[in-house]
């Protein structure tokens, strides 16, 4: 698969600032050597957790036509060495019956090993978005950095690092449905607009049992909410105040609610940090501007 483009510095880009600090020349040639394949350990910080074992099998058969075409990047920890990059090929290459495989060794520290792992796979689009907003999260928690910082290395807008980080606000369950596939990012997007966690659960299991797609999902949860504020207020807001929340909802990415009032109302925007309020201010400051 072609490697997604803009992202951040890649891999090319760490492994020659990488090269400049070391003072290596020669260094594919100088590197790239066979280890034997038992003698090698996945990462267990590996932001992704699930393999595909049908694309597994394929690149294996791949391999056994045309070998490992690409090195595996490992660092040597005692008489053993971790996958820093290339877990995939490994686990192929071992499923072909190879002996041994390609790698390059790098003595690289935490941050950096966190940051190339990730990367990887974001370039080629692996994570599931759970794996994804963990692994951003490892790597802001690590580094020490902004939303904004995070968002320049991988190459991504900050507010779609934002929306990435945001999943991680929903309840264990949910995340389970999305490592599982059984819910999309756009499902659980939409999902956040439900400030009820126990509402937003059962949102979720009906978005499973009826195999929604996110158009129908965001009618479901339009209707959840309208009835949970009926039911809470004893009665339910004009349809243009649910529409102009709905609207600013996705808008802002985030919950908004409107309570309206005799002579004056009130509008409630929710945030979960700092930087998804500093994200929302710049949303608005956009809106401003056009």
């Amino acid at each position: 698969m072609a490697m997604k483009k803009g992202l951040g510095r890649g891999l090319d880009a760490l492994f020659e600032s990488y090269k400049e600090e070391t003072g290596m020349t020669n260094y594919e040639k100088a590197l790239v050597q066979e280890i034997r394949i038992t003698d090698i350990d996945p990462n267990p910080d590996q932001p992704r957790k699930q393999f595909d074992e049908e694309g597994i099998q394929e690149l294996a058969e791949s391999i056994k036509v045309h070998g490992v075409v690409q090195p595996i990047i490992v660092k040597q920890t005692e008489d053993r060495y971790m996958i820093i990059a290339g877990e995939r090929r490994w686990r192929a290459a071992r499923a072909a019956g190879n002996v041994s495989i390609p790698a390059i060794m790098m003595n690289l520290n935490e941050e950096q090993i966190i940051e190339i792992g990730l990367i990887e796979n974001l370039q080629r689009e692996d994570l599931n978005p759970i794996e994804e907003a963990q692994g951003i999260k490892k790597l802001v928690d690590k580094l020490n950095l902004t939303q904004e910082e995070a968002a320049e290395r991988l190459g991504r807008s900050r507010p779609a690092v934002a929306n990435a980080l945001r999943l991680l606000n929903l309840s264990g369950r949910i995340q389970e449905y999305l490592l599982e596939n059984r819910l999309t990012a756009g499902h659980a997007r939409t999902l956040l607009s439900i400030g009820d966690e126990k509402l937003r659960e059962e949102a979720a299991k009906k978005i499973i049992e009826k195999d929604l797609n996110v158009r129908d999902t965001e009618k479901l949860i339009k209707n959840l909410n309208a009835e949970n504020k009926k039911s809470k207020k004893g009665k339910e807001k004009p349809s243009y105040i649910t529409e102009i929340e709905a609207g600013l909802e996705e808008s802002l990415g985030t919950k908004v609610q409107i309570i309206p009032g005799a002579k004056k109302g009130i509008i409630e925007i929710e945030y979960y940090s700092n930087e998804d309020l500093e994200r929302i201010i710049d949303r608005v400051s956009a809106q401003k501007g056009k």
